[in-house]
């Protein structure tokens, strides 16, 4: 999202109980009246795990960052990370297991969501409000 009217970002350790660190950041940024704080967060919320779980930053200092733009009412999430072997991919329609759940609700929820690979690191994203 170019010439976004906000951008922060924030780089937290890898580990399962920043997560929460992740989601009360996006929810900062967006504030308690912007009409998609709570798919957002949300969302964001299901990338990071992943990240903490699944990717090249799950290991002792692994490090992932999280950036929120903003213009008016569009919102893009970047979760950044150290990449993994796997592409990330929803699980099936079906999933009834613990895990593999959570892109599905990316897909659901986002409007435009994906990722990136180079550099060693991996970004991904979604998009609300650009439908």
């Amino acid at each position: 999202m170019s010439g976004a009217d906000v951008r922060e970002s924030v780089t937290i350790v890898a580990l399962p109980e920043q997560v929460q660190v992740a989601r009360g950041f996006v929810a900062g940024v967006l504030g308690p009246s912007h009409g998609h704080a709570d798919a957002a967060v949300l969302l964001a919320s299901e990338l990071v795990t992943n990240s903490v779980r699944h990717s090249g930053s799950a290991v002792p200092g692994g490090l992932v960052t999280v950036t929120v733009m903003t213009r008016g009412e569009d919102v893009r999430v970047e979760v950044a990370d150290c990449g993994a072997g796997a592409v990330p991919v929803p699980g099936p329609a079906a999933c009834v297991a613990e895990g593999g759940r959570g892109l599905r609700l990316v897909e659901a929820l986002a409007d435009r969501w994906g990722y990136e690979r180079g550099g060693g690191r991996a970004v991904t994203w979604f998009e609300l409000g650009r439908g």
